[in-house]
């Protein structure tokens, strides 16, 4: 046993420990973060209630207690997009808090470097982004598909029995390939109506060519095959045909017909790579899921390259002495990468630039500047 426990005993002294320096500062830290998530949440809830009364609330005599509940499903996404300013003006007061009280002087004068109190800030952070990315953007997520739908219900777009939103499904194989649109669904006889079905067939040399189109009343899809009522097909050079029933093989499941593509938002990160399987498969672009799929990866280091460039400038208010120039500063900072990071998006979402780089690309250059202006002010 003596020679179990010292290997682990050595084990111990060897990983990095947190001394009360440390943990007072994180103390502070999540102290600061836990009073700007409170008013960004309030402030978010308050335009959520005011946007939920004004839409949904002035189709139905809503109560208060149903916006309330509205907005309690809505709000959350939102709250969890904007956690990066949490964690810049939490850190920010953090420090700045700790600055006034000349805390940070006290420390730097017994030689406390202050990448003793950055770095576990910064991994706090980053270990919040975590639990952000698996726990809470789930949750959050799935409340905002609960209040999509909710909405849509309440507002009379959606109906049990027959939605009048057209349909768009892709299905094929590497010898031919059916584009369907439907102008409506029947969902209480499983049945598409006002079809339209797009045949092309791909040549020896691979190139894709149109060959018949055929219009149906309505098409039900069984065991693997699409049954069309009251069809009229045509193919290139060639008379239309009527059809009273028609048969075409498929490739779909038979829910797939009748099921819709969640929003990016109102897909969950653990739901995220089989959905963007499933959409590739029907044969849409992925791209805005594999770009969502990318930006909560980034997510923990965002909130950590937040927390570094917070104390940054913090620690430089210390030897600057202007409080209000550096705090303005860093704020800009702050909402210059959330610009940077719709304006990345924007462009991932074009497909200007490939999902991965439109998504790292800016947490990585928010990180290299904190870390720079860190060097600078507290190496020279």
């Amino acid at each position: 046993m003596r020679s179990l426990s010292l290997p682990a005993r050595s084990l111990r002294s060897r990983l990095p420990r947190l001394g009360r320096i440390e943990i007072y500062v994180l103390i502070q830290q999540l102290r600061a973060l836990g009073v700007a998530l409170a008013v960004i949440s309030a402030l978010v809830m308050l335009i959520d209630f005011v946007e939920v009364s004004r839409g949904v609330g002035s189709d139905q005599d809503l109560s208060a207690l149903r916006i309330l509940g509205l907005v309690a499903l809505k709000s959350p996404a939102v709250i969890v997009q904007l956690l990066p300013f949490v964690f810049l003006f939490g850190t920010l007061g953090a420090y700045i808090g700790l600055n006034r009280r000349s805390e940070l002087v006290a420390m730097r004068a017994a030689g406390v470097s202050a990448w003793r109190f950055v770095l576990p800030a910064a991994g706090m952070a980053f270990a919040l982004g975590v639990l952000t990315v698996t726990v809470l953007g789930p949750l959050a997520s799935a409340g905002d598909g609960l209040w999509q739908r909710e909405r849509a219900r309440i507002s009379g777009a959606a109906n049990d029995d027959q939605t009048d939103a057209p349909i768009w499904l892709r299905e094929g194989d590497d010898q031919r390939q059916m584009i369907i649109r439907a102008g409506r669904q029947d969902r209480a006889n499983a049945r598409l109506l006002d079809v339209t079905f797009f045949i092309y067939v791909t040549d020896a040399e691979g190139n894709r060519d149109f060959s018949e189109r055929i219009d149906a009343q309505s098409a039900a899809l069984s065991a693997g095959r699409w049954r069309l009522t009251n069809a009229v097909g045509a193919s290139i050079g060639q008379r239309a045909v009527a059809y009273s029933s028609l048969d075409l093989l498929s490739s779909l499941a038979d829910e797939e017909a009748f099921e819709r593509f969640a929003r990016p938002q109102s897909t969950p990160f653990w739901s995220l790579p089989n959905q963007i399987q499933r959409i590739e498969d029907a044969g849409f672009a992925s791209t805005a899921y594999r770009l969502r799929l990318q930006q909560l990866l980034a997510t923990p280091l965002v909130f950590a390259a937040m927390s570094i460039l917070a104390a940054a400038f913090s620690l430089r208010l210390m030897r600057l002495g202007d409080l209000a120039r550096m705090s303005v500063a860093a704020v800009v900072l702050g909402f210059a990468f959330f610009f940077l990071n719709q304006f990345s998006s924007a462009m991932g979402s074009a497909e200007v630039v490939p999902p991965l780089v439109a998504a790292w690309l800016p947490p990585l250059l928010t990180a290299l500047a904190a870390f720079t202006l860190l060097f600078y002010t507290e190496d020279g």
